[in-house]
């Protein structure tokens, strides 16, 4: 396992992160690629983005939360008719690219929030998808998960759904050790292990996962009533949950 921290307080702040992401554009603006350093990325985006269209059968409003710039939703608009879309991401250059491929393929209105999602005001009950991924890692302790949730539940129309694809952690230290392994051996196959080594630098500092048992038990917790385990393979997973009409 890597040397990732436990004190919330040596991670770093949403600033820190924002000032990256914003240097980091184009490495999020492929859609066949996805994110490189995220195992199965393009399948994770397309099993979640299926998923929602197979489970919410009226697509009016998207919420796309650290959209980057705007993969997700851009695969979502491969299955689903032109929806409206509020995008979110700390970065305004990545709200600023995502806007502009999104227009550039859907003829609903787009909406764009720069901020930490916990701390926007967001219309309750109208999102019929609400979309996240790579994002809800970043979030810190316990009370912290559990509030994101409850705001995602909250902002989920009835009938709604949430596909979440992410970095996780594991509930065993041997596991845990044994899946970061296999990351760092996917991490140098594709850029060696300089590559690695910078990617497991930002994780450490940045991240803060979560396991995938303890997510679908939370979004079962706040109120979604049918939770999804759509694929996991290493230290990444895409899951979602629905919520009763």
């Amino acid at each position: 396992m890597s040397n990732m921290k436990t004190h919330f307080q040596d991670k770093s702040t949403v600033e820190d992160i924002r000032k990256r992401f914003d240097n980091d554009v184009d490495r999020f603006s492929s859609l066949d690629t996805g994110q490189v350093s995220t195992v199965d990325a393009p399948l994770a985006m397309e099993l979640i983005t299926q998923a929602a269209v197979s489970s919410t059968t009226d697509i009016k409003r998207v919420l796309d939360i650290g959209c980057g710039a705007g993969n997700n939703t851009l695969k979502l608009l491969q299955y689903a008719s032109p929806f409206d879309c509020d995008l979110v991401d700390l970065s305004q250059p990545m709200l600023d690219r995502a806007h502009t491929r999104i227009a550039a393929a859907n003829s609903g209105e787009i909406r764009t929030f720069q901020g930490d999602f916990r701390m926007l005001d967001l219309p309750d009950q109208r999102y019929d998808i609400i979309l996240a991924a790579a994002v809800l890692h970043h979030l810190r302790d316990d009370q912290d998960w559990e509030n994101v949730f409850h705001k995602i539940y909250r902002l989920t129309a009835p009938g709604g759904s949430v596909w979440i694809t992410d970095l996780v952690s594991h509930e065993t230290k041997q596991v845990q050790k044994m899946m970061w392994d296999r990351y760092g051996a996917y991490l140098c196959s594709i850029g060696g292990e300089e590559y690695k080594n910078n990617v497991f630098s930002y994780t450490d500092k940045e991240d803060s996962p979560r396991s995938v048992t303890y997510q679908l038990d939370l979004l079962r917790k706040v109120g979604f009533d049918h939770v999804e385990l759509l694929h996991k393979n290493s230290c990444f997973a895409a899951f979602g949950a629905i919520k009763r009409v």
